[in-house]
């Protein structure tokens, strides 16, 4: 299996035909989850064949949003499917590849450790210091991309409730990301009551105007 030239491939064709308004599954998302897949599956101690699975899910991942926006996992398991077999990938492999990035699709739904390191790493921007940030580039594109048009506030409320219902599946997630995730969710809570008093300090001095 060729994993190197695979990784060169893949790689060229997301710089070169990713749309520009993707502002979060972008080159560089694909970039940041092959990096955590291979942070969290050292610290799993995932090696030799499961390894290379792993890195391979991770960089095809996302390769479906350069066709389609929505339910894009089956398409990047379509291209996997066509370009594997020309690697050296044995059809078992390809698929339990494909079974992993389908893994990824929310709500996540892994079976093995290695879908799970998989999950984790797709979503291992709740757990860390650019969560704001990236969380307003996931506004942006959804804005752009999707039919779900949404509010700033209602976008926070909306990661409100995914932080609260979203746990990391692996052991070294959770030791790696879980308290920079409890800041953050602390700190979405923080900005909701800001937008809430805010609203009602503007709406308490129009109301005053015409007493």
């Amino acid at each position: 299996m060729n994993f190197d030239n695979i990784k060169v491939l893949v790689l060229n064709k997301l710089k070169k035909e990713l749309k520009p308004n993707l502002y979060y599954h972008n080159f560089q998302h694909t970039i940041d989850v092959c990096e955590s897949v291979d942070r969290l599956a050292e610290m799993e101690n995932i090696t030799g064949s499961d390894l290379l699975l792993l890195q391979t899910a991770a960089i095809f991942h996302d390769t479906g949003f350069i066709w389609r926006y929505e339910n894009n996992e089956e398409l990047a398991c379509n291209f996997a499917r066509q370009i594997l077999p020309e690697y050296g990938y044995p059809n078992q492999f390809t698929e339990h590849i494909c079974k992993m990035i389908m893994a990824t699709q929310i709500p996540q739904k892994p079976d093995d450790i290695l879908a799970m390191i998989l999950c984790d790493a797709d979503l291992d921007y709740i757990g860390r210091g650019d969560f704001f940030i990236t969380a307003l580039r996931l506004h942006r594109e959804w804005s752009e991309n999707s039919n779900m048009k949404i509010t700033f506030k209602d976008w926070y409320l909306k990661q409100h409730s995914f932080i609260i219902h979203h746990d990391f599946f692996t052991k070294s997630a959770k030791n790696l990301r879980n308290d920079k995730k409890a800041h953050n969710l602390n700190q979405v809570k923080e900005l909701l009551n800001l937008l809430d008093v805010t609203k009602s300090d503007h709406l308490g001095s129009f109301a005053s105007s015409f007493q």
